[in-house]
């Protein structure tokens, strides 16, 4: 079971997968070929989580995971170049 918060982390880690940069067609791919279950036993957030995910982004542009709208190319969400470089290190 996923929560609506939890998907911050896998829009995350859907864009890390990706290199840093991602569409939203290839992040949604990415969490359905791969938590399509855990989604599927989710209530109505399976109804509602690709709406969800935009929710999410907006909040990971609040703390400044993900690049603002007017940094990122148009359709393309890219983590900032500080916490990529962070989790990179790790």
């Amino acid at each position: 079971m996923i929560s609506k918060i939890e998907l911050q982390s896998l829009l995350i880690e859907a864009i890390i997968f990706h290199g840093g940069k991602a569409t939203i067609v290839e992040i949604c791919k990415y969490i359905w070929n791969k938590y399509k279950n855990q989604l599927e036993n989710s209530g109505d957030l399976l109804y509602t989580w690709q709406y969800d995910i935009r929710w999410a982004a907006t909040q990971l542009r609040h703390k400044g995971i993900l690049k603002s709208t007017s940094e990122s190319s148009k359709g393309i969400w890219f983590l900032s170049e500080e916490y990529y470089k962070k989790i990179q290190s790790k």
